[in-house]
């Protein structure tokens, strides 16, 4: 599972929730009340290739013995009876079977290693927390929620539509900061070739929309009560995204929210700089997004003083430059270019030279963050506020440069579908740290997702 995410304070986790050390490599997507986990994605194969049929596993102690509570009472047995006299239940399961199995990456195994009935009831709830379309995992639900007496009220979900990537958060209220119970990020690359065509591609549209049912339907599982959509620079650039705001409607049950650019800038700032010392400003953060790169300077954390949004992002280089694999010399100077021209208009129009403290946020900066490190798996623990000296960043993009997109994908800590834009992306950041004077970056995990969920929340 290429680019998976795990932090170590998990690992630890799941090794007392199993009493065992887990066999297969996976991720935590769904969280209880006060953040422990509940549910795990794991691998399909383990470490000897051996198919592992439970992609989503129930880790949390007290949701296992809540649903083997109802497994006692005998509602395999009925629920299999239920399957074959009630014909619209059965398709509904049968297309749960075959959705997990797609999910899986693998033509054999449904929910529970079966194809057919139901199995095991702990597998079906825990498809349904991941976000599963499965009529047995909501009965489930139904029958055993809360699970944790604590919950508080006022649970809600934010998604981010990037040009790259679609990424989910949910989170509940709490005292001092929101507590995360879920976050999750697939690259459906959305903006491929809006920057020539101005029009969204029906075959990404499809691939994005299908995950956005999916993380509503997770959200909705873990207790949301709103769901708030935010698109950035590939839907704003694009004439045909009408059929991308009723699926927002219809899966979300709210609006779409077009940011303009400044507005993609504000809530990245917020995200950012939440519990820096005001001491350590004036703060800049940049965003390498897909199709844009935001840069916005304040003196206090979450106050925005100037915010620019520029047309340059690492889909969009590459769509424009990159033809070569791995790319040419001459390529990758004309993103320097591309880049030098943008930071000649921002100096003209942000006082960028009175930075104390660079912010890079994003997928480019966590990832060449993650690679910089040598890390097997994402931590974000290990990652977020860290330093990145300009020296690693120019050694990581030479690595990158040097290799093709497929020896890129393999890095463990590169996500699916990053592996062919992240040496743009990492040419935009090594030239404005360069240009702008930075030795080193603090690269944050926390950007313009975390700020909808704070602005959402009316946090400060």
């Amino acid at each position: 599972m290429a680019g998976r995410l795990l932090r170590a304070s998990d690992l630890t986790v799941v090794r007392e929730q199993l009493d065992r050390e887990p066999t297969v490599p996976f991720e935590v997507v769904a969280r209880c009340t006060g953040g422990h986990p509940l549910v795990i994605r794991n691998d399909p194969f383990d470490a000897n290739g051996a198919p592992f049929p439970t992609t989503y596993w129930l880790s949390c102690p007290e949701a296992v013995k809540a649903v083997s509570r109802v497994e006692s009472e005998g509602w395999i047995a009925r629920l299999n009876e239920r399957e074959v006299g009630d014909a619209a239940f059965g398709a509904s399961l049968e297309a749960a079977h075959r959705t997990y199995a797609e999910d899986r990456g693998t033509p054999d195994g449904g929910v529970g290693g079966t194809r057919t009935g139901v199995k095991c009831l702990h597998a079906h709830y825990a498809y349904h927390l991941a976000g599963g379309d499965d009529p047995v995992g909501q009965w489930v639900a139904e029958q055993v929620e809360p699970i944790h007496a604590d919950q508080r009220p006022g649970r809600a979900a934010v998604i981010d539509q990037g040009t790259n990537s679609i990424r989910l958060l949910v989170v509940e209220p709490a005292v001092e900061a929101p507590t995360e119970l879920a976050r999750d990020m697939v690259i459906t690359r959305l903006g491929r070739d809006v920057d020539r065509t101005g029009r969204l591609d029906p075959d990404a549209l499809e691939r994005t929309v299908d995950e956005l049912a999916r993380f509503c339907r997770r959200a909705r599982a873990l207790g949301a009560e709103r769901i708030r959509v935010a698109a950035t620079a590939a839907v704003r650039d694009a004439s045909n995204r009408g059929e991308l705001v009723a699926a927002v409607r219809a899966h979300a049950g709210s609006e779409l929210e077009v940011l303009s650019g400044e507005r993609e800038a504000q809530l990245s700032f917020l995200g950012a700089t939440r519990g820096l010392d005001p001491a350590e400003g004036p703060f800049l953060v940049v965003d390498i997004g897909g199709g844009s790169t935001e840069f916005v300077l304040g003196r206090e954390p979450g106050v925005v003083e100037h915010a620019i949004s520029t047309q340059m992002g690492s889909v969009r280089m590459t769509e424009r430059f990159v033809t070569s694999d791995p790319p040419t010399t001459e390529e990758l100077e004309a993103i320097r270019l591309a880049a030098d021209s943008t930071l000649d208009d921002l100096e003209a129009e942000i006082p960028v030279r009175d930075v104390g403290l660079l912010l890079a946020v994003g997928g480019t900066a966590t990832t060449t963050q993650a690679c910089s490190l040598g890390l097997e798996v994402h931590d974000p623990d290990v990652v977020h506020r860290s330093w990145l000296s300009l020296a690693d960043a120019e050694r990581t993009l030479e690595r990158f440069a040097e290799m093709t997109n497929d020896e890129r994908a393999a890095i463990p800590v590169m996500p699916p579908g990053r592996g062919d834009v992240i040496t743009a992306g990492a040419v935009i950041l090594v030239k404005l740290m360069r240009r702008l004077g930075f030795d080193r970056a603090l690269v944050s995990e926390t950007d313009i997702l975390d700020g909808l969920a704070y602005e959402l929340l009316n946090v400060r």
